[in-house]
């Protein structure tokens, strides 16, 4: 089953890069291939382009000896891992169209643990009320064919996970994450946990396009440019803090670019900068909340 998920991963990396390629219409992927000295290895490309300033899609089947940092933190016994997965980080050129963070993975054990874990999630630099209904009713309707418990609990999560504790503040307008989705009897088995997964990957294109078609040739200013950077610090200061994915590829002697592919080319931090009263980035702020209902 291993071999038969990293494949489709790898299927996926390529669809994606094809379809961003043509919708960026002069950005290329850069590929880079490496290996993990331990075991495995993957495929990091990166994109720099007209309207994507910045974009990563990377892909890794690494294996080996479970560091044990790691299985102290995942409370497993010692032992042989195998993990796969596919991850994306988009930072565009124009401040009206969001960031976007997809991953899926896949994670066993020689001892038969097994569980599937990602989600996706939207960083928009200025929240658009039509654009945050769009993109979770595109979540929704994939989780709904798959369970109706899927799309409230996973919204929650992501609610709960992209949260940057000490700002007091989401990341962004979440999305839905999910981790050790593993086999529960009479209910879920290992095949359709990955259908699902695979649903999940493949909702990420059509939903990206749409938003980057709608807004990537916006005007905008220097002021919202500069709001953009300011926003990109936020996502880098919940990358480094509180991401576990990002300790997790540290932790395991992964790739240290690969990993860090999600940080912007361009970011800043302006002491206690607070935006003017009833402007379109201090309403943004407003709305970087906890259960957040955005469909309704």
């Amino acid at each position: 089953m291993k071999e038969t998920i990293a494949e489709w991963f790898k299927g996926l990396q390529d669809r994606i890069c094809a379809g961003l390629e043509a919708e960026d219409g002069q950005g290329k992927f850069h590929e880079d291939l490496w290996q993990r000295a331990e075991g495995g290895g993957g495929r990091t490309r990166i994109i720099q382009g007209k309207h994507i300033e910045k974009g990563g899609v990377n892909f890794s089947a690494v294996h080996g000896p479970m560091p044990e940092s790691i299985t102290k933190a995942l409370k497993l016994p010692a032992g042989n891992f195998f993990a796969t997965g596919v991850s994306i980080v988009l930072h565009p050129v124009n401040p009206n169209v969001p960031i976007i963070h997809k991953n899926i993975r896949y994670f066993e054990m020689d001892n038969g643990t097994w569980w599937f874990g990602g989600g996706i999630d939207l960083t928009p630099h200025y929240i658009f009320a039509e654009d945050a209904r769009f993109f979770h009713q595109q979540l929704k309707a994939t989780c709904d064919k798959h369970h109706d418990t899927y799309y409230p609990k996973f919204k929650q999560w992501a609610d709960d996970y992209f949260y940057i504790k000490h700002r007091q503040e989401t990341r962004g307008i979440g999305g839905i994450f999910f981790d050790r989705l593993s086999d529960v009897e009479g209910v879920f088995t290992q095949q359709n946990r990955f259908a699902f997964v695979q649903d999940v990957g493949e909702t990420f294109l059509p939903t990206y396009t749409h938003l980057f078609r709608k807004n990537k040739d916006k005007p905008f200013t220097n002021k919202e440019l500069a709001w953009q950077r300011v926003r990109r610090g936020r996502y880098v200061e919940f990358n480094l803090v509180w991401d576990k994915g990002t300790r997790f590829g540290l932790d395991t002697d992964g790739r240290t670019e690969s990993i860090l592919m999600s940080l912007p080319p361009q970011a800043n931090w302006l002491y206690n900068h607070q935006p003017e009263a009833g402007s379109p980035e201090a309403d943004t702020l407003k709305l970087l909340k906890k259960g957040m209902d955005w469909i309704g």
